[in-house]
């Protein structure tokens, strides 16, 4: 069933822009291809264009909340609220914290370790080997198995935890398997959501991050300037065989903040 998510066209995880009036201001949206296909199916069910159906969203959506920090955040939510209902059976063997849980419920979806259609691995102080163990059969089934980040350490007082990035090695190690989608940093578009909701044009942001392989990375996919402080994560060391490069490094977020402060 995995082969269904992991052979799918590129080119629908790939971003595009798209701009509409919405109140008389000429608007700018950046989604996946795959997002801007379901709208464009919901609007045809609605008898719609895709631009009406943006438009009724928002009027509806200020008329209820008054606001909307990040409209291209609601679209995404919209559209995976149309894909739940179309699938309201849809089950979750979700592996994360009570907050992700609530999430996934308010959704529509149901959370079943027994018969579940797809896989979530989220971050998971509570787990322990059964879970582990019922997560590695489940990918051996080949279920579709989803990532939130792989980060694989958790900075914490005193050092670290493992983080999603380890239980992924692990889950690799025993069933030969990668989650089939990532959806976190090193996601280009985290930073484009992060632009939207600031109110900033893309490239005024500068990312700040101790792992090289989600921050940085993140930061070169966006495109954004990017600035490595080596008070977590990173060792000096690791930027000799690391293909991501920062624009800057700092040894902690002190010296970074007297760099600004000097400019």
């Amino acid at each position: 069933m995995c082969e269904l998510y992991v052979k799918a066209d590129p080119i629908l995880f790939e971003s595009r822009s798209r701009s509409l009036r919405i109140r008389g201001v000429v608007t700018t949206l950046r989604l996946e291809n795959q997002f801007w296909d379901i709208l464009r199916e919901i609007a045809e069910v609605d008898g719609m264009t895709t631009n009406q159906l943006i438009t009724k969203l928002h009027e509806e959506v200020m008329e209820l909340r008054g606001e909307v920090e990040n409209f291209a955040s609601f679209l995404r939510v919209s559209c995976t609220r149309y894909l739940a209902q179309r699938a309201p059976d849809a089950k979750v063997a979700l592996f994360g914290t009570p907050d992700l849980e609530s999430e996934f419920l308010d959704h529509g979806f149901r959370l079943d370790m027994d018969a579940p259609d797809y896989i979530v691995l989220g971050f998971d102080m509570t787990t322990d080997y059964q879970r582990l163990s019922r997560l590695c059969d489940l990918a051996r089934a080949g279920l579709p198995y989803i990532a939130t980040h792989p980060d694989i350490n958790c900075p914490v007082a005193g050092g670290f935890i493992p983080d999603i990035g380890a239980i992924m090695a692990l889950v690799r190690a025993s069933t030969g398997r990668d989650p089939d989608v990532i959806i976190g940093k090193p996601n280009r578009e985290i930073a484009a959501m992060a632009a939207g909701k600031l109110g900033l044009p893309l490239e005024s942001l500068c990312m700040v991050g101790d792992r090289l392989y989600t921050d940085i990375a993140m930061g070169q996919h966006a495109p954004i300037r990017t600035a490595l402080v080596l008070s977590g994560e990173t060792q000096p060391d690791d930027l000799k065989t690391s293909p991501y490069r920062p624009d800057c490094i700092f040894s902690g977020l002190g010296e970074l903040v007297a760099a600004l402060k000097a400019r």
